[in-house]
C-alpha cells in the first residue's frame, strides 16, 4: 500500500492529513500557523508538529511515504520559495513539492484539470489555471498590493466603521452595539482610548459581526457586498488572462467568509461577476478541508491515477464538517 501526506498550512493552522492509495485517511495532525510569512520559525515548527503527528497516528515513518505535498499559504513568490525549499527539504521526505495553498483549494474543490479559485479567509487570494495547464495569480499580497478584506480587512473596516459612526462621519449601524458586545465595552469613547493607549490590534474575529447583523443592516451589507465585488473582479481578471472566458470550469470558494458565513450577502456579488466574463463557469464552495487537495496532488505527483472512489473517501474523512468534529 502507497501513502500520501498532504499538508495545508493557513495563517491560524496547519492541517496535515495521511491517505493511503484509496483515499482513507489514516492519519492526521494540527498545529498552528504554517505562513513563513508571519514568522519563519513559528512556521516551521506547526508545520513539523503537524506532519510528525499525522504520521504517529497513521503508524508510520515518513520513509514509507511515497510523496509529501505541502499547500502552503505565502508561497507565492521566488523570493518565498527560496525561504521554504530548504525548510521542507529538513523533513527529509523521500519526496515532496510545495505550491501556495490556493492551489490545494482549487484542486479540493473540482474534479477538473482546470479552474478558479478565490480564497476569502484570514486574507483574499485568487489563482486560476486554463486547460492549456497556464497558471495565473491575481491578489494574495494585502491591501497595500490590491486586496480588499479577509477576515483580517473585514474587521479592520468593521472597527473603523463603528469609529466612523461615532464620530459622525457614517449614518449609525447595529455593527456598533455587536462590537461593543463581542469586545465588552459600554461605550466607543471607551474602546477607542484603550486601543489607543495600549496600541491593540483589532481582533480577526471581529469579522463575523458582520453577519450577525447584516440582515437588518445596510452598513454590514455594503461592506460584504464590496467583499464579493471584490473577489468577483480577481476571478474576472483570471479568466481573462488565461483566455477562460468561452470553458466550461468550477469556480471553486475557499475560507471562512465564503464556506461559513452567510452566502446571500457575498457570493451572488461574485457570481454576477464571474458569470458575465464566464457563463460557463459554475460556482462551488469547498466542501472538503483544502488538505485533500494537497493529498491528490501527492497521488498525481506520484503517477498514481486518481479514481472515483478515492474522492468519495477523501469527502468521507476530510469534509469541512468531519475536520471541525
Amino acid at each position: 500500500m502507497n501513502y500520501y501526506l498532504g499538508v495545508d498550512g493557513g495563517g491560524s493552522k496547519t492541517l496535515a492529513v495521511v491517505s493511503d492509495e484509496q483515499g482513507r485517511i489514516v492519519g492526521r495532525g494540527m498545529s498552528g500557523c504554517g505562513n513563513h510569512q508571519v514568522g519563519v520559525e513559528l512556521a516551521r515548527r506547526s508545520i513539523r508538529e503537524a506532519a510528525a503527528a499525522a504520521l504517529s497516528q497513521a503508524g508510520l515513518v515518513k520513509e514509507q511515504i511515497e510523496f509529501a505535498m505541502f499547500g502552503l499559504a505565502g508561497a507565492d513568490r521566488e523570493a518565498d520559495f527560496r525561504i521554504l525549499r530548504p525548510m521542507m527539504a529538513e523533513l527529509e521526505f523521500p519526496a515532496h513539492d510545495i505550491v501556495c495553498d490556493t492551489v490545494i483549494g482549487l484542486r479540493a474543490g473540482t474534479r477538473q484539470q482546470d479552474g478558479v479559485v478565490v480564497v476569502c479567509g484570514s486574507g483574499t487570494n485568487c489563482y486560476g489555471v486554463n486547460k492549456q495547464g497556464e497558471a495565473l495569480q491575481c491578489g494574495g499580497f494585502g491591501y497595500n498590493y490590491g486586496d480588499f478584506g479577509g477576515g483580517g480587512g473585514l474587521a479592520i473596516e468593521v472597527f473603523r466603521t463603528v469609529i466612523r459612526a461615532w464620530e459622525g462621519r457614517e449614518q449609525p449601524t447595529l455593527l456598533t452595539g455587536a462590537v461593543l458586545q463581542t469586545l465588552g465595552y459600554p461605550s466607543v469613547e471607551r474602546m477607542f482610548h484603550d486601543f489607543l493607549d495600549h496600541g491593540k490590534e483589532i481582533p480577526r474575529y471581529l469579522a463575523k459581526v458582520l453577519f450577525q447583523v447584516a440582515e437588518h443592516d445596510e452598513t454590514a451589507r455594503r461592506i460584504l457586498q464590496r467583499q464579493g465585488e471584490e473577489l468577483g473582479l480577481a476571478a474576472s481578471t483570471v479568466i481573462h488572462k488565461l483566455g477562460m472566458a468561452q470553458d466550461s470550469f468550477d469556480l471553486v470558494l475557499v475560507g471562512s467568509v465564503l464556506t461559513r458565513g452567510d452566502s446571500r450577502y457575498v457570493i451572488p456579488y461574485i457570481e454576477n461577476i464571474v458569470k458575465t466574463a464566464a457563463p460557463g463557469c459554475s460556482l462551488r464552495r469547498l466542501a472538503m478541508e483544502p488538505a485533500a487537495g494537497a493529498v491528490l496532488l501527492a497521488m498525481e505527483r506520484a503517477g498514481h491515477q486518481v479514481a472515483e472512489l478515492v474522492y468519495e473517501r477523501l469527502d468521507d474523512g476530510l469534509s469541512v464538517k468531519e475536520v471541525e468534529a
